[in-house]
């Protein structure tokens, strides 16, 4: 795959990766309104605690869904379809399994969910509620063995338009009922459904990229097989790890504070998950071309790729950041009212954890295209004891914001400096001080343009759209204004400016 092939690629999954996400956040705030209006913030807070703790019943894939993607990278490099069909067959035997063993670990915490939800007022039929979420979680596991082919032969643009279509009927149909029959059963088999129709659209759009992965009788020879267990296993402890380090945040709240919490909580992640989903289909659209570069390219040249990738985090980083510090809690306040806008410090908490995420995309692009999980592994699972240790400590004392601190502490103790200089002295050959200075520089430039805009906003009152939508429109160009031309004339804008260039072109 050339450069322009890997580039054309990259750009068509981010165009319909941001459609696909564009139309679900706008529906996604008419369904939470309607949700929060009729069933209130207490079914909110279950919901993300049955996230939390279906998203820890995940570890149960071993890591196999980052492993296959990574397996399929040579392969299709090389056109070696008997390679893929017996890639395909393996995990599909693989994933079997796991479903199953999702819905039997599933079903043995029923007994447990009293120990976990705290509310003050009884919600019925909580345990069956529980069952259509696990049903969620183990339905999410069918046919995904094909999906990876898809993800990782750069092809995602291409079911993107589907789940499109599926997820605006799967909102508009969850709002239409809850509306009108006021049922969590309804809302719920939607999106179980949903799911498994995602999931098949998937599996035919596979079927008829790849028809080999169906003919084809080629199994994998017991050294392969090997070798997939291996990284396997490294990365079932990265996953675990990671599960660990942002999984249980929500746990921790219900145990500690109160299930209701999690529902309060839950309205700041819509939006950051949102956000996150927009910046994820710019990294992920590229990982599968990073695979093809790691394979086919010079340290150099793996290097200045890179630097364009940082420099495009940064930028989102600083400008995603200051944006929602400043505009959080006045949008939350426009939207569902003052009962629902946490405090300042809470509010300072989850945002550096968002922007402590936002920074390290890069890294975490390199890290999957190459593998690095074996050589980080255990890094990630000091980051999630310590994680662990402190949100309970921190938790007690502290509430809520002791809980996102302890998390953001972890996050830069450990991974945050360990995988940078990984990376770089194996792939790049380069010191890890190019990597550190411009996001030290960064932090710096980002806690200014906040102070600046905290201090000139201070005694503007928003409380109404058109208020909300002026001060957004004025952050968002002041922040761009100001952190573009620091970046203007680096070597990582210039690739990047040539690149579009050349794409218009």
């Amino acid at each position: 795959m050339g450069n322009s092939s890997r580039t054309k690629n990259t750009l068509r999954n981010i165009i319909f990766g941001m459609s696909n996400q564009i139309v679900s956040l706008l529906l996604s705030f008419i369904s939470r309104t309607i949700f929060i209006k009729v069933l209130g913030v207490g079914y909110l807070g279950i919901s993300g605690l049955f996230s939390d703790i279906l998203m820890m019943l995940s570890m149960a894939d071993l890591g196999f869904g980052t492993a296959m993607v990574y397996s399929f990278y040579k392969p299709l490099a090389e056109n070696d379809h008997d390679k893929i069909a017996s890639l395909i067959a393996f995990y599909k035997k693989v994933y079997n399994f796991i479903a199953a063993g999702v819905a039997a670990i599933g079903l043995a915490l029923v007994p447990f969910l009293g120990y976990i939800i705290n509310l003050n007022q009884s919600i019925s039929h909580i345990k069956i509620y529980y069952l259509f979420f696990l049903a969620d979680t183990v339905i999410s596991y069918l046919f995904v063995y094909k999906t990876s082919i898809i993800n990782a032969d750069q092809k995602n643009y291409i079911v993107s338009k589907y789940q499109m279509l599926v997820n605006f009927t799967k909102v508009l149909l969850q709002s239409i009922f809850l509306w009108i029959l006021k049922n969590y059963f309804i809302y719920l088999i939607i999106q179980i459904f949903s799911t498994f129709i995602n999931n098949l659209i998937a599996s035919k759009k596979a079927n008829e990229l790849y028809p080999y992965i169906k003919k084809s009788n080629h199994k994998l020879d017991q050294l392969e097989k090997k070798k997939i267990y291996s990284n396997m296993k490294s990365i079932f402890i990265y996953k675990i790890s990671s599960v660990l380090l942002n999984g249980t945040d929500n746990t921790i709240i219900s145990i500690l504070i109160g299930t209701i919490w999690v529902g309060f909580y839950s309205n700041y992640c819509l939006v950051m998950n949102a956000i996150n989903n927009f910046i994820n289909i710019l990294y992920s659209s590229a990982t599968a071309s990073i695979g093809n570069l790691i394979v086919s390219e010079r340290p150099k040249k793996r290097f200045e790729v890179f630097k364009s990738m940082q420099v495009i985090s940064l930028i989102i980083s600083t400008f995603t950041t200051v944006c929602l510090y400043t505009l959080f809690n006045n949008l939350i306040y426009v939207w569902i009212g003052t009962k629902y806008v946490l405090n300042d410090y809470i509010l300072a908490s989850i945002i550096l954890n968002f922007y402590i995420s936002g920074i390290v995309h890069p890294i975490w692009s390199y890290r999957e295209a190459t593998g690095l999980y074996i050589q980080t592994k255990y890094i990630m699972l000091i980051a999630a004891i310590e994680n662990l240790f402190l949100s309970v400590i921190m938790g007690k004392f502290m509430g809520m914001y002791g809980i996102f601190l302890a998390s953001g502490i972890a996050k830069l103790t450990t991974y945050f400096w360990y995988e940078p200089r990984l990376l770089f002295k194996e792939y790049f050959h380069e010191s890890v001080k190019k990597y550190y200075i411009p996001l030290v520089f960064n932090t710096i430039v980002t806690i200014f343009i906040i102070m600046i805009i905290k201090i000139v906003t201070k005694h503007i009152i928003i409380d109404s759209w058109l208020k909300l939508i002026i001060k957004t429109i004025l952050v968002s160009v002041f922040t761009l204004v100001t952190i573009i031309p620091f970046y203007y004339h680096t070597d990582g804008f210039k690739l990047l400016t040539n690149k579009i260039k050349s794409l218009l072109r």
